[in-house]
């Protein structure tokens, strides 16, 4: 018997789900515990019921599991001041959020002194100018943005733009039918889709692709230009069957946060970092090597055709969509091999493997603690 796709967590939802709890996870602890952040905001604009017949838990429900850990966390270490998380859940449809109301309480997921729990059922355009306008507004607060829309046609990158455009208060996380999506680009782009597109890049520029994956990854160069380089860009794809392929989205100025992303993403996928695949038998398998393949060692060489600093460095491995680790084994085989120069900033000769491939802030002068050079 075939599931009911909006009763049901399918494994597509499933990979979805976790990713944003992985995140979650990672973001509140760094946020709580920052000592500067007085409130964070978590929006989620299509919410949904909470939980499905299957027995499988949604967005709110994951996230206020990931809110309570990380307050009482934060309360036995005692260490800073405890912000409040407050958690806004809108859906258009009523009964929905009826649903999700009984499941909140029924589990015990919110405590007052926790924050503030409000519900809405407004339209998603509605819900975007509304929120865009509260987070310029915020001073020593946070907000997050969760976008799990039933479709793609009210989605608009603008609202996207309008989000971000806040001072840097906010980060979003957008999930969309990218297979969907490229199907109608190929075979004659409907109008919805076809506006999506020309707000990202000029028409005229945007390549018919071959295949999902080039779809997906052009979808994410053309956020990544529209939006422009103050602002970083990652995509998860998530692969059910041969010809089931979503994709999660996510948007920040912060390039720490940025960073906590892509530790989910590898959390999830340890091959790859880019997405999930499944089998018919539903259990979890390398993704296809064909589709994605460890270039990081290719770029870096290419890259490091001009003389780079370790801050430079670090910022380019996390917009390639790796880690920092990952460059750090690299460069280790490198200097084994006698293929890479460490230099400190003086020009004297670095330790062995001290790359400081890590988050400074940009005052900070350990951005540009040692330069590397390919002989």
């Amino acid at each position: 018997m075939k599931k009911n796709v909006k009763t049901n967590l399918l494994h597509h939802s499933e990979a979805k789900v976790k990713l944003l709890s992985e995140y979650l996870k990672r973001y509140l602890n760094i946020i709580s515990n920052d000592g500067y952040t007085e409130r964070i905001h978590i929006h989620d604009l299509f919410c949904g019921p909470g939980e499905f017949e299957d027995g499988g838990e949604g967005s709110p429900i994951v996230t206020l599991r990931q809110v309570k850990a990380t307050h009482y966390a934060t309360i036995s270490r005692k260490t800073v001041a405890i912000p409040k998380i407050d958690c806004h859940f809108n859906d258009i449809e009523s009964d929905k959020i009826i649903t999700l109301k009984k499941a909140i309480s029924d589990k015990s997921l919110h405590y007052n002194t926790i924050g503030e729990l409000k519900f809405s059922s407004n339209d998603y355009a509605d819900e975007v100018l509304e929120l865009s306008s509260k987070l310029k507004k915020l001073k020593n607060e946070k907000g997050f943005v969760f976008i799990d829309p039933y479709g793609y046609k009210d989605i608009k990158s603008e609202h996207i733009k309008q989000l971000m455009d806040c001072g840097k208060k906010a980060e979003v996380l957008l999930w969309l039918p990218t297979q969907f999506m490229y199907r109608f680009s190929k075979n004659g782009t409907p109008e919805a889709l076809l506006s999506f597109i020309e707000e990202l890049t000029d028409y005229k520029e945007w390549k018919q692709n071959d295949s999902v994956w080039k779809f997906i990854a052009q979808l994410k160069n053309g956020f990544q230009s529209y939006l422009g380089d103050q602002y970083f860009v990652d995509n998860f794809s998530l692969q059910k069957e041969e010809n089931t392929v979503f994709c999660l989205y996510f948007f920040t100025s912060h390039i720490k946060g940025f960073e906590k992303m892509l530790e989910a993403k590898w959390e999830i996928d340890t091959d790859q970092g880019r997405g999930w695949k499944y089998s018919d038998s539903s259990q979890q398998v390398s993704l296809f090597e064909d589709a994605f393949t460890n270039d990081l060692e290719v770029s870096l060489k290419d890259y490091l055709k001009e003389k780079r600093f370790n801050g430079d460095i670090y910022e380019y491995t996390l917009r390639q969509g790796y880690l920092p680790k990952h460059t750090n084994q690299i460069f280790q085989q490198w200097q084994k091999n006698n293929l890479l120069d460490v230099n400190l900033s003086n020009g004297e000769k670095a330790r062995k493997n001290s790359f400081y491939l890590k988050y400074h802030k940009p005052s900070d002068t350990d951005t540009r603690k040692v330069y590397f050079t390919l002989r």
